[in-house]
């Protein structure tokens, strides 16, 4: 560029030398002090350029310099009032030698910045920002001169191999609008200005135009730039359409985004020739290129900015017109960013959403949008998001509340209500997920926010043509209730009872998507609950006698969920669908899980389990339930000393229950019923009035299957716990001696319980056990045996010692005549297999008192002479008192 500064140079010598600065009058001063100021200006400018300063603060510094000096220079007075200063021919030649000489200095700069690097053709967008703000600039002067500039850098553009021209956008924006201008000489220069800025991004976007042959030498490279400048000229004379056309051919996206995004801050402006044309450039560069621009969503909210800030706007319906052509460009973008906007939708957000409602092209991508938007859970956090959303304030998704709303807005129009009626099955189950969110996540927050999903739910009813199902829903005071918490449950019930009693027409389809989406999984582990009480209030509907195979495999999938809430629901909907459930020949695949169930660690899934499993039983053919009966009844019998009272009481009842389904086939079960005569018989003692009832009434049903003639001790009015332990055992010893061993075992595990009563009863019935298995027993049993009883003879507990001491003798006895010589033991287990005796009774519970450890003289009660037991006299008393209760007959004195 030396070139440059030597022309300017040789101007300053000319101009001094030809001026005669004596004859020009005081009134030329200004020029002077604008011509030497520009000087020292350019000269500044020029340093910064060759320094190494940071570009980004080097283009700042020289910006503000150049606006200084834009002011100076567009600000001075016309030629001709310059050339009413001069007094002769002589002054006038000069002082306008001068005046053209100061707009030289300018425009010298300008080319030597860009030709230096073409990013600074922004500040060619800056002079014309600064052309608007006063009408007193000289707008011709500066047009021409950036048009100068705009054909210089379009000539030199192929030169280079990359270019940086980040404003083309910005520059195409503001001299469009000069091309509409009152002046025919600065719409001529605005559009020759046009075709520059289109030609350079014409070279600047790759994709349309290849560099050409570096081989061409110079001249026959402009005859080539020459020709596409007039191409250009001829495509963008005069008509907005053109105009249109062409930025949005020419323009990268960003470029044409930066164009459009300009265009729409003008519709603000106070001059409403600007905002007019502005309108109609932006219309038609839309309709042409909406789907190349990028910052759609900020577009979107700028414009409900201006419509919120202006009401009233001028520019209100061609505000609203770049909505609805934005949404037919790229509906997706902008329905999810209308939808990020403060719930419940203020009047402006709502002319927005009917302005997108507009394009009935999209009203399908429109409605599948929405959609998305529904499947999301409001209040959920968005921590896992890329970008902050500008509208959460506290991170929290609120956009499926804001969806359920705009759908009111949306299906009433007409080209939505042909689509919405083959997006039924998706929309009404994503609202009915909407309604069991309001309900369990949104109770302390605003309460009209259900009723956005009640309005929803209305308006897909009633475009869907089920407004009969409205109808009827209104009339059961359905809607009325989203006011109040309701309970999500009964809401979906009512929803599809309602549209079966009305053979509702999406019935196939319905099925057929609530069928998929319980097959892939759900999003979240609770829409499975949803999905769960929509399928099978379908399925109770619809099939009355029985159910396709394929669905039986879903239940079994829910009640084995990871997730307790949704084992229970699938629990209670096969509950409720017990007779349809019953009749499927693969019916035993469902009851498997449901046993499985049992090994829950919910307390309520097992209840839910043990109430489902006997719905079924209830309905089930007794050929099909003999073949499970053996399974569920050994699942029945671990739960029968559940720590939870409600567990345990309802396992023995449903035990008991199910001997009598099975009475027939008694001989299938007669191994597991005596596998669970140790629960069954020790807590007969419980403190729960209901455990003890629910023993005794199993426990006669097993003993009246075993032959037995125990039923009438466990009467109420002739019920003693030691007498049932010792007839149970007699039959045990005269029937099935073989389980005696293994009834030993379950009986010394509960000898380490915490419960008294569950204590007491161990040792009595292990002792009995014992004592009648004493002839097959090996001696390591025995001293097993004899281990886990002396541990309990160190008990506080006087009648747990007592009993424990006794037992401990017994077992000791046993061991001692093990002790005697083989041939005396074969003979003795020979003599007592053939030659069976009764058991008797052993502890006489009904005559041991209560022992206190305190006082130092000692009595013995009658029935324990023989035991060698030691009471005190304070024990006696307290022995004395309560005789009757205890039935003491005799008590006799010792020092």
């Amino acid at each position: 560029m030396g070139q440059e500064s030597s022309n300017t140079m040789t101007r300053l010598q000319t101009l001094q030398s030809t001026v005669s600065w004596y004859h020009v009058e005081f009134k030329a001063e200004i020029l002077l002090d604008t011509y030497s100021g520009l000087l020292s200006e350019q000269s500044m400018i020029l340093a910064m350029n060759s320094s190494f300063v940071d570009p980004l603060i080097q283009f700042e510094s020289q910006l503000r310099i150049i606006e200084l000096s834009f002011k100076k220079v567009f600000s001075m007075p016309s030629l001709s009032r310059v050339k009413a200063m001069g007094k002769t021919s002589e002054d006038i030649e000069d002082l306008e030698n001068l005046y053209q000489n100061i707009f030289n200095i300018f425009e010298d700069t300008l080319l030597i910045l860009v030709s230096k690097d073409f990013y600074k053709i922004q500040i060619l967008k800056e002079m014309v920002t600064w052309m608007n703000e006063d009408s007193f600039y000289q707008q011709e002067r500066a047009m021409m001169i950036i048009t100068r500039v705009l054909i210089f850098a379009s000539k030199r553009v192929k030169k280079y191999p990359s270019i940086d021209a980040p404003s083309l956008g910005l520059l195409a924006a503001e001299l469009s609008l000069f091309c509409s201008h009152n002046d025919p000489e600065i719409i001529q220069q605005a559009m020759a200005g046009m075709n520059c800025v289109l030609y350079i991004a014409l070279c600047q976007n790759s994709n349309v135009v290849k560099i050409k042959s570096s081989k061409l030498s110079e001249e026959e490279n402009h005859k080539i730039i020459m020709s596409d400048v007039e191409s250009l000229a001829k495509i963008t004379q005069g008509e907005k359409t053109k105009i249109a056309q062409s930025v949005g051919q020419m323009l990268l996206p960003q470029l044409l985004t930066d164009f459009v995004w300009t265009l729409l801050k003008k519709l603000s402006s106070p001059n409403t020739k600007i905002a007019v044309e502005a309108a109609s450039l932006l219309k038609l560069t839309l309709e042409f290129h909406a789907q190349k621009i990028t910052r759609v969503s900020k577009i979107v909210d700028d414009i409900y900015e201006q419509l919120f800030e202006n009401p009233s706007h001028l520019m209100k319906s061609a505000l609203l017109r770049v909505i609805s052509l934005l949404t037919r460009a790229s509906p997706k973008k902008v329905i999810f960013q209308l939808m990020e906007f403060p719930v419940p939708a203020d009047r402006t957000l709502l002319l927005m959403w009917q302005a997108a409602s507009m394009e009935s092209s999209v009203a399908s991508e429109v409605l599948k949008t929405l959609l998305l938007i529904l499947k999301g859970k409001p209040g959920e956090r968005q921590e896992s998001l890329g970008e902050k959303r500008r509208f959460s304030l506290d991170a929290t998704n609120m956009m499926p509340v804001a969806a359920s709303q705009a759908l009111c807005t949306f299906l009433p129009v007409t080209s939505y209500r042909k689509v919405v009626v083959k997006l039924f099955p998706e929309f009404l189950m994503t609202l009915l997920l909407q309604l069991f969110y309001c309900s369990q996540h949104l109770k302390d927050t605003a309460q009209e926010r259900p009723l956005y999903v009640r309005d929803a739910l209305k308006a897909l009813l009633n475009c869907s043509g089920l407004e009969e199902v409205n109808q009827a829903l209104e009339r059961k005071n359905f809607w009325d209730q989203f006011s109040q918490v309701m309970d999500h449950q009964y809401g979906i019930h009512l929803i599809v009872k309602t549209l079966s009693e009305y053979n509702f027409p999406q019935f196939p389809e319905t099925l057929h998507y609530v069928y998929k989406v319980a097959v892939e999984g759900p999003r979240r582990s609770e829409d499975s609950i949803v999905t769960i009480i929509f399928f099978a209030e379908l399925l109770n509907n619809f099939f009355k006698e029985s159910l396709p195979e394929e669905f039986l495999v879903l239940f079994r999938n829910w009640i084995n969920d990871s997730n307790s809430s949704v084992g229970k629901m699938s629990l209670q909907k096969i509950a409720s669908m017990a007779p349809v459930f019953s009749e499927i020949e693969s019916v035993c695949n469902l009851l498997l899980p449901v046993l499985d169930a049992f090994l829950s660690k919910e307390h309520t899934v097992i209840i839910r389990a043990m109430l489902t499993l006997r719905n079924i039983l209830g309905k089930l053919d007794k050929t099909i339930y003999s073949t499970v009966c053996i399974r569920i009844a050994a699942s029945y019998c671990p739960l029968m000393d559940h720590v939870n009272g409600g567990i345990q009481c309802m396992a023995i009842r449903h035990f008991g229950e199910l001997l009598m389904d099975m009475n027939q086939y008694n001989w299938m079960l007669q191994h597991i019923v005596l596998g669970s005569l140790v629960p069954l018989i020790l807590f007969l003692e419980s403190t729960e009035t209901r455990i003890v009832n629910a023993c005794r009434y199993t426990l006669t049903i097993c003993v009246i299957q075993l032959n037995w003639s125990t039923a009438y001790l466990l009467k109420e009015e002739t019920y003693n716990f030691e007498s049932v332990v010792l007839d149970i055992c007699n039959n045990l010893l005269s029937s099935y001696e073989n389980v005696i061993t293994d009834l030993i075992s379950d009986t010394l595990g509960f000898l380490g319980s915490s419960r008294t009563f569950l204590k007491k009863g161990a040792i009595i019935l292990v002792g009995y056990l014992g004592k009648s298995r004493e002839h097959l027993l090996l001696r390591e049993e025995i001293d097993i045996m004899i281990e886990a009883i002396e541990r309990l003879t160190r008990e506080e507990d006087p009648l747990i010692k007592l009993l424990a001491e006794k037992t401990h003798k017994l077992f000791k006895e046993m061991a001692n005549r093990m002790a005697s010589s083989t041939i005396k033991q074969t003979f003795r287990k020979w003599v007592k297999m053939f030659r069976t005796k009764k058991l008797k009774l052993i502890y006489d519970v009904a005559n041991i008192m209560a022992l206190k450890e305190n006082g130092t003289e000692t009595i013995r009660l009658n029935s324990l002479i023989e035991y060698n037991l030691e009471i005190s006299n304070e024990q006696y008393r307290d022995i004395d008192e309560d005789f009757p209760k205890y039935n003491v007959k005799k008590v006799e004195y010792f020092t």
